[in-house]
């Protein structure tokens, strides 16, 4: 799978395996420490370099409720008579289906699906760039968009990008992309990034935005349950990057968890606190040894072979 087509996610990983993500991720970690994969992108690529941008119909598949839960908590950072740009990607999309309810917003774009989204927004004001359409992910990029957005000034930027780390900051796979980007930052008073736990801790070949140009990071709360993506968020936090995390209901799932446990323990049992990244919740198998491979993963590193 991963030799056909270049990435495949850690959901149609679990789809082929007939196993949970949980045992997937795990998986796939044990797997690129035996140089089997990379982990990139919410699944894995080949091995040896840096990952290839997926397309928008791949990307349409990856992480969907945590880019809703995300385009949720971005929307409420937005004002009547904003005057904003949005950059490309599948997030980005999400958030203006949301700012169509927004009143006197004008929205600066180069992404034909945000564009999209906002078409019928009665009180939105839209402006594309111009330049050349990228078919892969329906944007314009090149020398045209860019001069476009030469002198322009809004409050803020909502941008995407295939990775993001504190060391590099937001990165993308597509040179033209990244370059249209960093025009659309230098544009805004502040850069919003909108980055699911999927793309923290992993880099891409074109940096678009220094971390210390990032105001704010908005992501979701399962960067809390990887040891990879926490320490890269609160690296971001040490940078001076603003974090906002959107709840995808894992918190009270996590807390009812605990104290189930708690009461069939008896009252004498300890308190059961958080738990630590990685560590399994009550009732969870615990996760078998590093290096050890799960019979599912077993599985999956025989196709790759």
């Amino acid at each position: 799978m991963v030799r056909a087509n270049g990435a495949v996610s850690l959901r149609e990983l679990a789809r082929v395996v007939q196993t949970s993500e949980v045992t997937v991720r795990r998986d796939v970690r044990a797997l690129e420490s035996e140089g089997l994969l990379d982990r990139r992108h919410g699944g894995a690529v080949l091995p040896g370099g840096f990952s290839r941008d997926p397309g928008y119909p791949q990307k349409t598949h990856l992480a969907t409720a945590e880019k809703s839960a995300i385009a949720d908590l971005a929307a409420d950072m937005v004002e009547e008579g904003d005057a904003i740009v949005v950059g490309a990607g599948t997030t980005t999309q999400e958030l203006a289906r949301r700012l169509a309810r927004v009143p006197g917003l004008t929205v600066v774009t180069n992404s034909l699906l945000v564009a999209q989204a906002l078409a019928h927004a009665n009180r939105v004001e839209v402006v594309m760039t111009g330049g050349t359409l990228r078919g892969s992910n329906y944007a314009l990029v090149g020398s045209g968009a860019e001069q476009s957005l030469a002198g322009l000034r809004v409050t803020k930027a909502f941008i995407s990008g295939s990775g993001l780390t504190a060391e590099r900051g937001l990165s993308t796979a597509n040179m033209l992309s990244a370059s249209v980007d960093r025009a659309l930052v230098q544009a805004a008073n502040e850069v919003i990034v909108l980055a699911d736990h999927t793309k923290l801790g992993t880099d891409s070949m074109f940096q678009t935005v220094a971390t210390e140009a990032i105001t704010r990071l908005v992501t979701d709360e399962r960067t809390l349950l990887d040891d990879l993506t926490s320490r890269e968020q609160h690296a971001l936090a040490d940078c001076g990057v603003q974090v906002s995390v959107a709840s995808l209901g894992l918190t009270a799932e996590t807390g009812a968890h605990q104290q189930a446990a708690r009461r069939a323990a008896g009252p004498s049992a300890p308190a059961v606190g958080p738990a630590a990244p990685g560590s399994p919740l009550p009732g969870q198998r615990r996760p078998a040894p590093p290096g050890a491979l799960s019979p599912a993963a077993a599985r999956l590193a025989e196709r790759i072979r």
